[in-house]
């Protein structure tokens, strides 16, 4: 008797037809100025700044320990904020189907596009697994994505005891150095926590200081009605720490009080002590004196030869005539234009 074996089909597993999609990058806009940073340049800066993910969460009912995505995106939002750093997620493929009578299972691919500050992009496919007795596997799965594209793209420091994923079905015990460590990491934060309650708190007593009312002491040098009354109200600002530019300020209105009063009967008006008027007039020169150095300087940094030029032009007068504080206000002008 002869027996003859039948031929076996072959037959393979089934398997998710996504196909696979390298990174696929696209340049910058045209017109992108060449110094704005290319993504490959922020993702580059966001692993230099990105702090470690410890795995510290724990699944009750398997008992083992894991990395949470939400200490991965919380790891990872303050440096990408830093360096201008952008993921836009989308859904590439999407497959769910039932497991006995409640549990869903989702197979998906995701999309990540990640946009550096000079807009150029930089494409990823990431896929994800994961079941569910109710409506959330797909969030799961999405979860799962975005957590190992975070930590495979950004290379976020993990602890050495446990470079392994960790998502694991076996319980990870962890030792008792393990634990004094992790203590020791809790105090240290919370330690740091108290530190920068109190940096707030000293820093918010002088905000406080500085929002008490303060005179003003321009109204009341316009308003002086003789020379002695302007005489303690510029004291008053020296006294209070005021800048020699301001002081110049309240000089500057002084004079032009007696320009504008003109020449008065005898009685009329008690004129100011000669030493006084002298000293003011003095103050006044120096001030106008620095103010015009101070424009120079400005102008000769900002690389700006028609200086004299301009400032007839603007207020109709050579520097040489003007006041400190119209000095002073163009050279605003061109440090504002810097």
């Amino acid at each position: 008797m002869t027996v003859t074996a039948l031929p076996i089909p072959h037959t393979t597993a089934p398997t998710l037809a996504v196909p696979t999609v390298a990174p696929i990058y696209q340049p910058a806009p045209v017109g992108t100025p060449a110094d704005a940073p290319r993504v490959f340049a922020a993702i580059a800066a966001v692993m230099r700044d990105v702090m470690p993910v410890a795995k510290d969460k724990e699944n009750q009912q398997q008992r083992y320990k894991f990395r949470g995505v939400d200490d991965a995106m919380s790891a990872m939002a303050g440096p990408m904020r830093a360096h201008g750093l952008i993921i836009l997620p989308s859904i590439a493929a999407h497959r769910a189907e039932r497991r006995g009578e409640k549990m869903t299972h989702v197979n998906i691919t995701m999309r990540y596009h990640v946009y550096g500050p000079a807009g150029d992009c930089l494409t990823a496919e990431v896929p994800g697994e994961a079941s569910d007795f109710a409506d959330k596997a797909t969030n799961k799965a999405q979860s799962a994505a975005l957590k190992y594209l975070l930590f495979t793209l950004f290379m976020i420091p993990v602890d050495g005891r446990s470079i392994d994923d960790g998502d694991r079905d076996h319980p990870v015990e962890s030792t008792e150095a393990q634990r004094a460590e992790q203590a020791q990491r809790q105090q240290r934060g919370q330690d740091r926590r108290q530190q920068r309650g109190q940096q707030r708190q000293q820093q918010r007593r002088p905000q406080r200081a500085e929002q008490a009312p303060r005179r003003d002491y321009v109204a009341e040098a316009k308003a002086a009605p003789n020379p002695e009354a302007f005489a303690k109200v510029r004291s008053d600002a020296e006294q209070a720490g005021a800048p020699a530019e301001f002081l110049a300020q309240l000089d500057q209105i002084a004079a032009e009080k007696r320009a504008a009063a003109g020449p008065r009967q005898q009685g009329e008006q008690r004129e100011m002590p000669a030493e006084q008027e002298a000293a003011v007039l003095a103050n006044v020169g120096r001030a106008r004196t620095d103010a015009e150095n101070a424009l120079r300087l400005t102008a000769s940094r900002a690389n700006l030869p028609t200086l004299d030029a301009d400032f007839q032009r603007v207020y109709g007068m050579p520097i040489e005539q003007a006041p400190a504080m119209t000095l002073h206000a163009f050279r605003q002008q061109i440090e504002a234009a810097q």
